[in-house]
């Protein structure tokens, strides 16, 4: 299986999508940063983070596992330029929006929600073409160095993000992530991505057809219990965390007395936490189980959040650590479930797998971001990432008692 990497050009391909998605990845932060600060200075509520968060998490989780159908049946270099074209047309209208003075809370709502739809078309090709192009021996070490790009971008993003908004209008800084997506098209060109040998048959392009190819999806999870106990977990946990990364401006400003500044902190940190653990896997291969990295990151991730309800309106920079900690951790769990995923599934499968799982995690999280501005409305921001910590934790000890999970990998060397 491993013969046709033997020449190494894998690796030269890789670079070259790497330089694109680097390019494209600290654009798309800046821009995101931007738009946080934006939106949490102007109305400084719970409620409208959450909304956009939902508007960009939703349509990616309704369309995703059908855009996982297409992603294994379409060549997915294609698919990947049609959806970072797709995100740069949206994120262009909504800056010609600003420039015209016809912007509005909905109309953010809408333009997050198409770009929405893009990633529900990119992310599962990117990751559905990695095994694809490098060895399985290399998995691992490739995951670890994605999270280095996007560790880097979390850092450079939100800094030049803030600096931006403080020197143009919010319409200049949104065409940021246009540049960005055209410079990853223009290097995707020049990549050539292996369909995958698929043994099932011959397509047809009704809609029956294509439920018939996601209820094969469903089943290529469900046939494998250690996965599906992996996906129930990262379910809960995402469940608590997503409701708890939406509040995290909110905590800076009203509880830390924070500003522009005090909120790019608190990304950069991230960011160079997710740096650190990437940039661990990237060069070192573990000995110890993924599953077993996973569930130890699950409970690191808990007590930063709890930790962080904890502390005093003086400890900012204690919080700035906590947030590192949790961004390492953070780092090392993505990529080690990614890298499961990409081990347990068969090639021709993973867009349709990577698709599911979007979904099956984004929308129970949508639920938690629903009720985000009533609970910390009424138990508190701080008591908020308190209670929704412990839960994450507890969800990473419970793992551990659960034997079809802990048996994932086995047979993997």
């Amino acid at each position: 299986m491993e013969q046709q990497f033997i020449d190494g050009s894998w690796k030269r391909k890789f670079a070259l999508l790497w330089i694109g998605q680097f390019f494209s990845l600290i654009s798309s932060s800046a821009v995101n940063f931007a738009i946080i600060i934006y939106l949490s200075i102007q109305t400084q509520s719970a409620e409208v983070l959450a909304f956009s968060a939902i508007s960009g998490l939703l349509p990616q989780a309704l369309i995703g596992p059908f855009a996982g159908v297409f992603i294994d049946r379409w060549n997915r270099k294609k698919a990947m330029i049609f959806a970072d074209g797709f995100v740069a047309v949206c994120t262009l209208m909504m800056s010609l929006s600003f420039y015209l003075g016809s912007e509005s809370l909905l109309l953010i709502y809408v333009m997050l929600a198409l770009r929405s739809v893009g990633s529900a078309f990119h992310m599962p090709a990117m990751q559905a073409s990695v095994p694809l192009l490098a060895p399985e021996s290399e998995l691992l070490r490739i995951a670890g160095i994605n999270q280095i790009i996007q560790s880097i971008s979390s850092i450079a993003g939100p800094a030049i993000g803030a600096l931006a908004i403080g020197l143009m209008p919010i319409g200049t800084v949104l065409l940021f992530d246009v540049v960005g997506a055209v410079f990853a098209i223009t290097t995707l060109l020049y990549i050539t991505i292996p369909n995958p040998i698929n043994t099932e048959k011959k397509p047809s392009e009704g809609f029956k057809q294509v439920w018939n190819d996601l209820h094969i999806g469903f089943n290529e999870i469900h046939r494998n219990k250690g996965l599906r106990m992996l996906f129930f977990y990262s379910v809960l946990a995402m469940f608590c965390i997503m409701p708890v990364a939406v509040l995290f401006p909110l905590l800076t400003i009203q509880h830390f007395n924070g500003d522009k500044f005090e909120m790019s902190v608190i990304e950069i940190v991230w960011g160079v936490g997710m740096l650190v653990g990437g940039g661990v896997l990237g060069i070192w291969k573990p000995k110890v189980k993924k599953v077993i990295l996973i569930n130890i990151m699950n409970i690191i991730i808990g007590i930063t959040f709890s930790w962080s309800g904890l502390l005093n309106t003086s400890q900012f920079i204690m919080f700035a650590v906590l947030t590192a900690i949790g961004g390492i951790a953070a780092a090392m769990y993505n990529a080690s479930f990614t890298t499961i995923i990409q081990e347990e599934i068969k090639p021709q499968m993973l867009g349709r797998v990577f698709s599911l799982y979007y979904s099956v995690v984004i929308i129970p999280s949508v639920f938690g971001l629903l009720s985000t501005g009533f609970v910390a409305d009424f138990i508190g921001i701080k008591q908020t990432f308190i209670c929704l910590g412990l839960i994450v934790s507890v969800v990473g000890i419970v793992s551990f008692f659960t034997p079809s999970l802990m048996r994932l990998g086995n047979l993997k060397k």
